[in-house]
């Protein structure tokens, strides 16, 4: 059945979060997990019920991703640990963040298990961060510095490329990826983003291969071709901070969407006062599963 394309997001929480990132969709629970960074705190929301738990960190959390087993894995402020989704309680695993001040951001499994995060300075000081890999032996490796904003990553369906995004550089970088190792070589820019539209945010792939890109500051979802940059579709969010999206829903169609109400001016939240809702649209495309973490936490 072929749905109609919704360009414009309809509303799903709402949750005024400070700073909504992190969408992502639990495959085997049915749920989406976000998280508001400054809020410090993690969300578990069911669509079918709208049931929504929150969880108190305690500190900034960036992000979450699962194993196979059903244990969350979130990047704090402090660390990598693993989430008690019963009780909230945290288990640290690895901690390479060199300052206090350097807080994990955005990251994802990739197709071989494995958990990429980036960094960055809470005051954004430029070049302060790093992407960071924590292999199935809980070994974790720098893999980039003079990072400023370490955003959205993902891996091309045939697990060759790898899609990278530091917000401020305004741009999609590209990397050849091996997925046996999870090495990368030759970092080159795979397009740039359309003057005026705002600064690439969080970043999900579908299943044909383009790449779904959050615009802060240009209150959209943008429906980019790899190979050519075009922007296919426009998902408009009555909200400027478009921070994360994610695909989910029971036929994966469903686009989740997150944003933030940080760096708003009064007049500015007056005009979009659903800033740090959680969206969805229907944009009749599809996502695919997210990739489990498969070392043992």
């Amino acid at each position: 059945m072929q749905h109609t394309v919704q360009n414009m997001a309809a509303l799903e929480i709402d949750a005024k979060a400070f700073l909504g990132e992190g969408a992502t969709w639990h495959p085997l629970e049915h749920a989406l997990y976000w998280v508001n960074i400054e809020g410090k705190t993690l969300h578990i929301y069911d669509p079918a019920t709208k049931e929504l738990k929150t969880f108190n960190m305690g500190e900034r959390i960036g992000t979450v991703v699962f194993d196979k087993h059903g244990n969350t894995i979130a990047a704090l402020q402090n660390g990598i640990h693993t989430i008690d989704i019963q009780t909230g309680e945290l288990s640290l695993i690895a901690n390479p963040l060199p300052h206090k001040d350097i807080r994990f951001n955005d990251g994802k499994c990739d197709p071989e298990g494995r958990f990429w995060v980036g960094s960055m300075h809470i005051n954004q000081v430029e070049g302060a961060g790093s992407l960071y890999r924590m292999d199935h032996d809980l070994g974790i490796h720098k893999i980039l510095d003079g990072i400023t904003v370490s955003n959205g990553i993902v891996w091309s369906l045939d697990k060759k490329l790898m899609y990278y995004i530091d917000s401020p550089l305004k741009r999609v970088d590209v990397f050849d990826y091996e997925n046996a190792t999870g090495n990368v070589r030759n970092r080159r820019i795979a397009f740039t983003i359309p003057e005026g539209l705002g600064s690439p945010d969080g970043m999900t792939i579908d299943n044909e291969g383009y790449l779904w890109i959050a615009v802060w500051g240009g209150g959209c979802v943008g429906k980019f071709d790899p190979l050519t940059g075009e922007m296919k579709l426009k998902i408009t969010v009555p909200a400027p901070h478009v921070t994360s999206c994610a695909f989910g829903g029971n036929d994966m169609d469903t686009l989740y969407i997150t944003t933030a109400r940080e760096n708003l001016t009064e007049d500015e939240l007056r005009k979009y006062p659903l800033s740090g809702s959680v969206f969805s649209a229907k944009p009749n495309s599809k996502g695919i599963p997210a990739h489990f973490f498969k070392g043992a936490v």
